[in-house]
């Protein structure tokens, strides 16, 4: 799994607060994965968060869901549910501590998922594993498997970004172009490219550059403050490829 960059380590007071939780109630791997990596975005769609008790209890009174005798959980015990995380588009993934359900709130669906992780080698030690759950998690909500690379992004708190347009017009490069020639002049540790969108990820940069094909014209370049000098090195280089600061 690449590290976008460095992890912002856990506080001392939550530490203590994981090493009070008992590990049965969550996911394989989860709590080994938040001491070893932090808070952050895995894979650009999960958000991976402390255990949160409060989020989910006023939820018991939004009727977002229907409930009947095949729902995993009734409609008051959402308020007692854990929440593990969210996706960027909304959902919850949560347990409920006395069922020991592992839970898919969904944020446009009427129904709450329950999720088997039978499948997986529970048994493993790595810090990883919580990364193989959440894999078979994005399985079992959408009925394929992600293909694109396995990266997670820490939440360091220090991240800045910049967002620029490239022009168009006659002897502009078009942007798989653009990313063709980044890559040949600053070979990235890791590239993620699709038909919509190309990430090419710097550990100097403790980021990556976004080139948005969806749109045609969007970059946009994630960096840690601590890395203003390759920064400003990339910068210039698309300012002079035609991009201009939005």
């Amino acid at each position: 799994m690449y590290i976008v960059s460095q992890p912002k380590p856990l506080s001392e007071g939550q530490n203590q607060m994981l090493a009070k939780e008992d590990a049965s109630v969550f996911p394989p791997g989860y709590l080994r994965f938040l001491r070893r990596f932090g808070e952050g975005t895995y894979r650009g769609w999960m958000n991976v968060q402390l255990p949160d008790p409060e989020v989910l209890k006023p939820f018991t009174e939004y009727e977002l869901w229907e409930f009947d005798e095949d729902s995993p959980i009734t409609e008051q015990q959402i308020g007692e549910c854990i929440a593990l995380g969210t996706t960027v588009d909304g959902d919850f993934l949560a347990v409920h501590p006395r069922t020991g359900g592992l839970l898919w709130l969904p944020r446009h669906a009427e129904q709450v998922m329950a999720i088997s992780l039978q499948t997986l080698d529970q048994k493993q030690e790595d810090d990883e594993m919580y990364a193989l759950v959440l894999d078979e998690i994005y399985r079992q909500v959408y009925g394929r498997s992600q293909e694109e690379a396995v990266y997670y992004e820490p939440w360091t708190g220090t991240r800045s970004h910049l967002f620029l347009r490239l022009q168009p017009g006659q002897g502009q490069p078009s942007l798989s172009e653009l990313a063709e020639a980044c890559r040949a002049d600053f070979p990235p540790d890791m590239t993620m490219e699709t038909p919509f969108v190309c990430f090419q990820f710097y550990r100097k940069l403790g980021g990556y550059i976004r080139l948005n094909y969806a749109y045609g014209q969007e970059v946009a370049v994630f960096y840690e403050q601590d890395a203003q000098q390759t920064f400003s090195f990339l910068k210039h280089w698309l300012l002079s490829k035609g991009c201009e600061t939005t």
